[in-house]
């Protein structure tokens, strides 16, 4: 990730940690979108080029493979150096993303559970008070 670029400047000061899964998941998001990375955890690659295929097929399978190279790297160089020797090894960056789901997926439900609750207090209590406004 280069210095003057400011959205791989947000990976830099927002590595996953993973308390902070949801939020560095949001700025990866920022990032690949704006660098037009972003299908890559969305679509299949396509196949691999043959000899018969047509240059249309060919870059289209070159411009996944570049895609996913350069999403896999924002992704490690986002990561403690613990986490980057757990996922290097990992051949694309979707399977990344999925094993950080798991790992840490679960903490993002728990703190919706949370928000909920306290949403749901927080409405209890404006309507046993009346309307404030």
């Amino acid at each position: 990730m280069t210095a003057f670029n400011p959205f791989t400047a947000i990976l830099t000061q927002n590595k996953i940690e993973g308390p902070n899964y949801v939020d560095w998941k949001r700025n990866l998001d920022i990032v690949l979108i704006a660098e037009e990375y972003k299908f890559v955890l969305d679509d299949v690659c396509p196949e691999k080029s043959g000899d018969d295929a047509t240059d249309d097929e060919q870059k289209a399978y070159q411009k996944w493979v570049k895609a996913d190279e350069m999403t896999r790297c924002y992704i490690l160089a986002s990561m403690s150096n613990v986490l980057q020797h757990q996922h290097q090894s990992m051949e694309s960056a979707y399977d990344i993303l999925e094993n950080l789901k798991e790992m840490f997926g679960d903490q993002n439900r728990a703190a919706k559970q949370t928000a909920r609750k306290a949403l749901l207090n927080t409405k209890v209590v404006v309507h046993r008070l009346g309307t404030m406004f």
